[in-house]
């Protein structure tokens, strides 16, 4: 891992990052419980953080 990544606040890029969304969806069979629920929102806000990072770094 670079010190670039972790620099940017996410460990993960925003692709891995939508993987494991995608998995829990799957998992999950498109309906979420509670506790899914949190992990999704969770995944999102570092999704999204990792999509600013990499627009950030692009410019």
């Amino acid at each position: 891992m670079s010190p670039d990544s972790e620099a940017r606040g996410s460990v993960r890029s925003a692709a891995e990052v939508n993987e494991q969304i995608r998995a829990l969806w799957v998992r999950a069979g498109g309906t979420l419980s509670a506790q899914e629920r949190t992990e999704y929102e969770l995944l999102v806000v570092e999704w999204a953080a990792a999509i600013r990072a990499d627009i950030i770094e692009a410019a």
